[in-house]
């Protein structure tokens, strides 16, 4: 349900945002918005509580947000208006996904067991790159357990070559055949 109410609310910042021309304007200050709301426990507390009014939360909007674009502030006076201002995270996150897709970019993450040099990293983006055509926001993550190789995450798609990976379909295959 929630998903849904915020897919509605971003495709519409999204819309508006693109027609005023302030698509990475409205992005940029969407994350600053979050994060702001992710950083001071009380603004959340004060802009999520059913005790504060519409005209309180319009007042705090126009105080704590000064400078924002006004189509990113009309936004967050409908969210608070509607008692929709929890969903802002998941706005964020579709939002997101809007803007990446409009700006043909792609997020990778490498995730390997040691940290891997810069320029492999760089090989793999631009292999990326070659055979998407979209612009790649790469992160790479050094985590152990993936005991070595690679797992691959290109957008929503994951590609695991791990060794940890490997060996637990090697011990799948031996389940399956005792």
């Amino acid at each position: 349900m929630l998903e849904e109410i915020a897919r509605v609310y971003a495709d519409a910042l999204f819309e508006v945002a693109e027609d005023a021309g302030k698509l990475d304007e409205i992005h940029e200050q969407l994350d600053q918005v979050v994060e702001a709301l992710d950083e001071h426990h009380e603004l959340r507390v004060f802009f999520f509580s059913p005790y504060f009014t519409s005209a309180e939360k319009h007042e705090g909007i126009a105080k704590a947000f000064v400078g924002a674009e006004p189509q990113l502030v009309n936004f967050l006076e409908l969210l608070a208006e509607k008692h929709r201002m929890p969903a802002i995270y998941s706005v964020r996150q579709i939002f997101d996904g809007l803007w990446a897709d409009a700006r043909k970019r792609l997020e990778v993450t490498v995730t390997s067991a040691v940290e891997l040099d810069s320029e492999l990293l760089e090989r793999i983006g631009d292999e990326i790159k070659r055979r998407t055509g979209r612009e790649i926001d790469l992160q790479a993550v050094v985590d152990d357990g993936v005991l070595g190789g690679l797992v691959l995450r290109v957008g929503n798609m994951v590609f695991d070559a791990s060794v940890r990976n490997k060996l637990e379909r090697v011990r799948r295959e031996v389940a399956q055949a005792a």
